[in-house]
């Protein structure tokens, strides 16, 4: 007779339970903050040609520019709102968006101080913002419960 116990169930490996402490999981709730604050300013860099004295040029470059910001945050926003992680293409996409919204007033002709100031400070906010979130997705573990694509 062995001293060894004989049931060798462990609970751990149970289907459905996940004790592993080497995932690297993501708070998506935070993660849409960052997405949901990158498409707002994204929305002020549409309205802020507008609101200030600009050229016709910077109401086109931040008109587009702006809109496809808001855009692609937007589409980040629903996909970690439905727990599944962020696109790092279009975050990174993002990330390229607002450097241009950085340089684009040494670029262009703005029309006021004011405009060119807040397009390069929004711009640097939209691409700090979105590096963070392409990253971290990139690094985080899909979830448990994510549906995987399967080919037919």
């Amino acid at each position: 007779m062995s001293d060894t116990p004989t049931d060798t169930t462990d609970p751990s490996t149970e289907r459905g339970t996940d004790t592993r402490t080497d995932r690297n999981t993501l708070n998506t709730d935070v993660m849409q903050w960052v997405s949901a604050l990158a498409a707002l300013i994204g929305l002020y860099v549409v309205a802020s040609p507008f609101i200030l004295e600009s050229t016709e040029a910077a109401i086109w470059n931040d008109s587009l520019v702006g809109t496809a910001i808001f855009l692609l945050a937007g589409y980040n926003f629903v996909r970690l709102s439905r727990d599944r992680l962020a696109s790092v293409g279009v975050a990174s996409l993002s990330v390229l968006l607002g450097l241009w919204l950085l340089i684009s007033p040494a670029v262009i002709e703005m029309g006021s101080n004011e405009l060119a100031t807040g397009t390069a400070i929004s711009g640097l906010l939209i691409a700090a913002l979105s590096a963070y979130n392409a990253y971290a997705n990139s690094k985080a573990d899909a979830p448990e419960d994510a549906v995987a694509r399967t080919r037919a």
